[in-house]
């Protein structure tokens, strides 16, 4: 009989006072931890909590500790702890005559003798080589005697890889002096994306002591197994929203000759004024029942986004928010879509406005179409309705492109989830820049006849088969675009017998 030889690793956060280690912990914890706060030494006293547990009883405990604030000071101490007078001013005065002081030796005595190794946390706000107290806590860091990652945490808005990696090559350059640091990572915690925290593991793995790389392969397993399993109930969510979307009608109740002699005129004297809509009452009543339904699904679905992700339910109208107002400058709409927006959101659509958002504002000129038979028979009509498209005899739904669009706007609200960090409040600025929908278009893109088939299927009316069709389109445009924005989660996120289309 084989006994597995489990382990503890201990990780410890470390760095200048007010970065962001707390808020990072909670981060990677996915749950509350400690207390935050914009003031000097928030934490005072180290801090641990388990970050992944295996099936074999091994575990990963990061711990949270006071932050450097007297950086100079401090490593003068901690050099004097080897001596006696050193020794008592270490630990008896010290402990009585400044507390916060001595609560930050004590935590550096604790990663000393209990950690594998160091995450240090930088504040990537400022260049390395104007913060003074970054050279000194390097040497401090250099005294514990443990491997260090360096992570750099508030970078503001996400930004592409080249610009990423100009500020990673700097710091780089700043710490490789010190042999103690193994590698600099982005890891933002308002807004890092959680394959990051599997290229964090990797790197981790590869400084970890001999006799627990094992153990901690198994936790790094646990870790990966964990998070598809949200990454697929993810994809399972934005897939059933869509198909609802693509397979909802509307129908359009028959009216008498005086109700299409009315509509005919108001919808005449509406084109010539140059409007869009509002023609007739009961095409608008329909748009509006269609448009209602959706922001309730995109709603829905955000939420359970962010309780997949271990957020809170604050982060919901936060994301929503954010989307409506970041993407609404991406792309300019003509004056019909604008239009059209203006008369379907309103009041308490605030999702639909966030997803229309998402989806680069592609409305179009089809985003509505329906049946032009029956009660608005007449030609002319349909034309200044736009609805000219569709196939079935008074009804209302909505057209392929707008469903397209769709899709792109559930993956962009899928990257919001998955970059949020649970931190310390309100969603950071930006945080759904102009390369994520590039990113996100070019997958799609790439997949282009399956949406098509996709579509064509769900005019059959099947929910659970439109949603059994669209669920591979964005799981695997997902783990595309999530491959392509972090290069190093490729291995984890494709699966190397995919099919792919030919642009």
């Amino acid at each position: 009989m084989i006994v597995t030889q489990t382990a503890r690793i201990d990780l410890s956060l470390i760095s200048h006072t007010n970065v962001g280690k707390t808020t990072l912990a909670r981060t990677l914890l996915r749950r509350d931890i400690g207390e935050v706060g914009d003031r000097p030494h928030v934490t005072d006293v180290a801090e641990s909590d388990v970050l992944i547990e295996s099936s074999a009883g091994d575990s990963l405990v990061l711990w949270d500790t006071p932050g450097f604030g007297d950086s100079g000071r401090l490593l003068k101490r901690l050099r004097q702890t080897e001596h006696p007078l050193g020794w008592f001013l270490a630990q008896v005065w010290d402990r009585f005559a400044d507390r916060p002081f001595w609560c930050g030796q004590q935590a550096m005595l604790t990663v000393r003798d209990a950690s594998d190794v160091v995450l240090y946390v930088a504040n990537a706000s400022e260049p390395p080589a104007t913060a003074a107290y970054v050279g000194i806590e390097m040497e401090i860091l250099s005294w514990l005697g443990k491997p260090v990652l360096v992570l750099l945490n508030q970078m503001g808005l996400p930004r592409d890889a080249a610009h990423t990696g100009a500020e990673v090559q700097q710091w780089e350059a700043h710490v490789a002096k010190y042999p103690c640091v193994k590698v600099v990572l982005p890891f933002d915690a308002f807004a890092r994306c959680w394959v990051q925290e599997g290229t964090l593991l990797s790197h981790i793995q590869a400084v970890v002591p001999a006799p627990k790389t094992a153990a901690f392969e198994r936790l790094r397993e646990a870790w990966r197994q964990r998070n598809l399993t949200v990454f697929d109930l993810s994809m399972k969510v934005l897939s059933r929203q869509v198909a609802a979307l693509a397979v909802d009608v509307e129908r359009i109740e028959e009216v008498g000759l005086q109700g299409k002699a009315r509509a005919w005129l108001g919808a005449a004297a509406n084109a010539m004024a140059g409007g869009a809509r509002g023609a007739h009452p009961e095409l608008d009543r329909a748009q509006a029942a269609l448009a209602t339904r959706l922001d309730r699904q995109v709603r829905v679905a955000t939420e359970e986004l962010v309780r997949l992700h271990g957020l809170s339910g604050k982060a919901t109208e936060e994301v929503l928010q954010r989307m409506g107002h970041e993407f609404l400058v991406l792309r300019q709409a003509d004056a019909d879509t604008a239009s059209v927006l203006g008369g379907l959101v309103s009041g308490a659509l605030g999702g639909l406005a966030a997803d229309l958002a998402a989806g680069g504002l592609t409305f179009g000129a089809g985003a509505v179409i329906g049946g032009v038979l029956g009660a608005f028979g007449a030609r002319g009509l349909a034309k200044a309705y736009n609805l000219a498209r569709g196939a079935d005899a008074g009804t209302v739904r909505w057209s392929s492109e707008f469903l397209s669009s769709r899709l792109v706007a559930a993956l962009m609200r899928y990257l919001a989830v998955a970059h949020f960090g649970r931190g310390r409040g309100e969603f950071v600025a930006g945080a759904a820049p102009a390369h994520w929908l590039r990113a996100v278009e070019e997958a799609l893109n790439e997949r282009r006849k399956q949406i098509e088939a996709a579509w064509t299927l769900s005019r059959s009316g099947a929910a659970d088969a439109s949603a059994a069709a669209v669920l591979p389109i964005v799981s695997v445009a997902a783990r595309t675009v999530l491959a392509r924005l972090y290069p190093d989660s490729s291995t984890l996120l494709i699966q190397a017998d995919e099919p792919r289309e030919p642009r």
